[in-house]
């Protein structure tokens, strides 16, 4: 598959690090030279120096050939991403995909605009981050969610604390006496390694455990973590930019009390005139006086969303220490996230992730409906449509030689919903979860086309 990136930043250096690994040809613009030096030290790439609004450095990069053009200027280059965007679509990119910031733009009415403008799809990375962080206040026993169908199916990841009850207990032992499962444990992260579960692998402390279930059986999933789920009343926020502001604004129906810490004057009148129940303080959400000062040790949650990673995690320790129930950090350096982890973080949310999990699904299958890159574990969870005659409706489960780096989570089959085992038969127009790890993506693929 060819594919052109426009925009050699965090998010772009990480879609390529990615996709570089699925034998892609693959194509960056930048009009920063030392960027695109820097990332082709470490990726198989082509680096076309330029703008990418420049007709004659998109014809140099291939766009008129490419499968796919993904535009990923910074945020403040939202103008830049479109333009790109609508010329290759012209140039003749099969399908392109552009980075926003302004969240009018994903109205459902204007969404129509920009496709017949030619852009197949829009992301605005900070508001995808918003509703992951609103998932896991839903469901604060987990440090990752998500959902299928309007919740089906769910995904659940906790890691297992001492005294956690799947301590010392296989997979074997999670199975309901009849062979009924309503869960099932499709992975383990640990020690830096993502291990797809046997019968004979044993939970140990300190796991992070991914668990796809059916709607009813997440609270028995849950409960073999040893978490409780908080009823969250009371929230701090620190970080008043758009990942901050748009919390607030969704959260402010269904909690009592909101506190957002911010640094910037200016940024505090702001929020100040647009919010409506939320208390705005003005100060360093680093300043461990302050958070005292404002009554953080009897907050249900604590949400740390500034531009500094480091502020974010270290916040949401002194959160910790203080008995806040729930802390969760932006963290944008990928290498810290294990560190976050390792200091107590209950959650981690990377915009980098979740946007690369987004677009990545443009480079697979047309039936996959999701795909998510996961903290924590270098593998994927994706949402495939069985196609009819597709070798994945060939047979039970055990005789389909399935990729071992990936597991068959659940399926979702019209209104009802179960978990995949040995002698389950996926028919035509399922829909079937699947955790795989990188190296069995295209593999998967090729039991769904």
């Amino acid at each position: 598959m060819k594919i052109v990136i426009a925009g050699a930043g965090e998010v772009g250096s990480h879609l390529a690090k990615m996709l570089s690994n699925e034998y892609n040809d693959l194509t960056i613009i930048d009009n920063n030279e030392s960027r695109l030096n820097k990332l082709a030290e470490f990726v198989d790439i082509v680096t076309v120096e330029g703008s990418p609004t420049s007709i004659r450095t998109l014809e140099k990069a291939g766009v008129p050939e490419a499968d796919l053009f993904i535009a990923v200027s910074p945020a403040q280059e939202q103008d830049v991403n479109l333009i790109s965007a609508m010329l290759a679509k012209k140039m003749g990119s099969k399908k392109v995909t552009a980075r926003i910031n302004n969240d009018e733009y994903l109205d459902h009415e204007n969404k129509l605009l920009f496709t017949e403008l030619g852009i197949d799809l829009l992301f605005y990375p900070e508001k995808i981050a918003a509703y992951e962080i609103i998932d896991l206040l839903r469901q604060t026993g987990t440090t990752e969610f998500m959902e299928f169908a309007r919740g089906k199916l769910q995904m659940v990841v906790f890691r297992l604390e001492d005294g956690a009850p799947l301590i010392s207990k296989s997979i074997y032992d999670l199975s309901a006496p009849d062979g009924d499962i309503l869960f099932k444990a499709v992975a383990i992260a640990r020690n830096g390694t993502t291990i797809i579960p046997n019968s004979e692998v044993k939970f140990q402390e300190n796991d992070l455990v991914f668990v796809i279930s059916t709607k009813e059986g997440v609270t028995e999933a849950m409960s073999f973590s040893g978490k409780n789920e908080i009823d969250i009343k009371r929230l701090m926020i620190v970080g008043g930019g758009r990942i901050g502001e748009m919390l607030a604004r969704k959260l402010e129906r269904d909690v009592e009390h909101i506190k957002i810490i911010e640094q910037r004057k200016e940024r505090c009148e702001y929020l100040s005139e647009i919010l409506n129940k939320s208390l705005i303080i003005n100060g360093d959400g680093r300043n461990s006086d302050l958070l005292l000062e404002e009554d953080v040790k009897n907050m249900d949650a604590f949400v740390a969303v500034t531009s500094s990673s480091e502020t974010n995690i270290l916040s949401c320790v002194a959160a910790k220490k203080v008995g806040v129930g729930k802390t969760i950090a932006e963290v944008e350096n990928i290498e810290y996230i294990k560190l976050a982890e390792g200091m107590g973080v209950d959650a981690v949310i990377n915009k980098k992730l979740i946007t690369a999990g987004r677009i990545f699904r443009f480079t697979l299958s047309n039936k996959v409906r999701s795909i998510k890159c996961l903290n924590g574990s270098d593998a994927e969870i994706l949402e495939f449509i069985v196609n009819p005659n597709s070798l994945i409706t060939t047979g039970p489960v055990k005789d389909l030689n399935f990729p071992k780096e990936a597991i068959i989570g659940g399926i979702i089959r019209g209104n009802e919903s179960f978990i995949a085992k040995g002698d389950t038969n996926i028919k035509p127009y399922d829909r079937v979860v699947v955790f795989a790890l990188p190296t069995a993506l295209a593999k998967v693929n090729k039991f769904f086309i």
